[in-house]
């Protein structure tokens, strides 16, 4: 039996992940979180196979919260359920820890698929993600300028674009004040914009943010 983790901030989304997966008959759902709080805490009190993610949560989140759990608990395998569809996220949960990525536009099959390859320890990431894994291990390869950002970096750019204060993003990635404007100062040179407007421009261009 498969013991899995289920961790959205919407209770909607849990339910209907668990409704697919009770039509398998491995998997057996043991907890849900509905943040990165709870989700460090049932990582830390709970023993489970396989952690279904989604990046955008309250608290800790993102590949932060990726890093974390891999940290605490390594054979722990995550598959990052996410509304981004952008290769770059994808990229980033890999390269954090995460053995595998959906967005949640799949079909309620390929969710099952992804979780069977994941516990039987292989990776599971599209014909499109794994091009681009392997072109950023290319030296000298073009890539656009936010595949550039440290993960640090790019969770600021996130927060920003959702219209986040620095204030507010030092209080939840519990950092300074100071060192999220540096880290904002140096993702802006980096894109080479120089607004809040012109981030959340660039976001839309490359498919980072939602238009509307």
């Amino acid at each position: 039996m498969i013991r899995i983790v289920l961790a959205d901030d919407h209770a909607i989304v849990r339910e209907g992940l668990k409704h697919i997966l009770s039509n398998e008959q491995e998997f057996a759902v043991v907890a849900e979180a509905g943040d990165g709080h709870e989700v460090l805490r049932i990582v830390r009190e709970l023993p489970f196979d396989l952690l279904v993610l989604d990046l955008s949560m309250p608290g800790r989140s993102g590949m932060e919260l990726i890093k974390l759990v891999h940290a605490e608990k390594p054979r722990v395998r995550i598959l990052v359920l996410s509304m981004h569809q952008e290769a770059q996220y994808a990229v980033r949960a890999i390269k954090s820890g995460a053995s595998g990525y959906l967005t949640k536009e799949s079909a309620p099959a390929e969710l099952a698929q992804a979780l069977r390859k994941i516990a039987a320890g292989g990776a599971y990431v599209t014909a499109e993600v794994a091009q681009a894994l392997a072109l950023g291990a290319m030296p000298g390869a073009d890539r656009p300028p936010h595949q550039t950002l440290s993960t640090r970096e790019f969770d600021v750019f996130e927060r920003l674009v959702a219209g986040e204060s620095v204030t507010d993003i030092a209080q939840t990635l519990h950092l300074s004040v100071k060192t999220v404007s540096t880290h904002k100062a140096n993702l802006m040179a980096k894109l080479g914009v120089g607004s809040a407007p012109d981030l959340v421009r660039y976001a839309i261009r490359h498919g980072l943010a939602d238009a509307s």
